[in-house]
């Protein structure tokens, strides 16, 4: 579909067409999903967001300006934002309690929830060996659920520098649990 076929179909949008929304929704829902399985890295949470972004698209449509880019980057943008926002409300589970639930699964006996607590506790002690931007680095990736690229860009590194850190790191925490 081309940017003036779009751009019509916004403007259509805007007047609350809903046949236009559905036909925009089938030119470029597959596109705008793509974006948010990027950032988001799961299908159900990127369908979400994807949802998200139509209803702010649905709502937004009469703020819609043509500038001479293609309204492409106006949905993806959309799109993108609103996976990012899914990313920041994931709870980060920094502390040992909230480490020992997830090692011990949502229906746990008293024993299992006990070693959950070791295990988290093992972990905590062991990530405190890595350097601060590592260990900030695995966290982000293996806790909070940020991308490679997030993470090069937080800690101003190339993303092989992030993979590689990661990887060395996960050695290194299964050589200190192996202890």
């Amino acid at each position: 579909m081309s940017s003036a076929d779009l751009e019509a179909l916004i403007s259509r949008i805007a007047l609350g067409d809903r046949e236009a929304f559905s036909r925009l929704y089938d030119a470029v829902a597959p596109k705008l999903l793509g974006v948010a399985l990027r950032v988001l890295q799961d299908r159900a949470s990127a369908e979400d967001a994807m949802q998200d972004a139509f209803v702010k698209i649905w709502r937004n449509a009469d703020r819609y300006a043509v500038t001479g880019h293609s309204p492409m980057t106006w949905f993806i943008t959309i799109a993108r934002n609103s996976a990012i926002d899914r990313l920041r409300k994931r709870r980060p589970a920094e502390d040992v309690a909230a480490l020992a639930d997830t090692l011990a699964g949502d229906v746990a006996t008293g024993e299992q929830s006990a070693i959950a607590r070791s295990e988290a506790a093992r972990i905590a002690v062991c990530m405190q060996e890595l350097e601060p931007d590592k260990r900030g680095a695995v966290r982000g990736a293996y806790l909070e659920g940020r991308s490679y690229v997030e993470l090069a860009a937080m800690y101003d590194v190339p993303l092989n520098t992030v993979r590689t850190w990661l990887r060395r790191s996960l050695i290194r925490l299964r050589e200190c649990l192996s202890r």
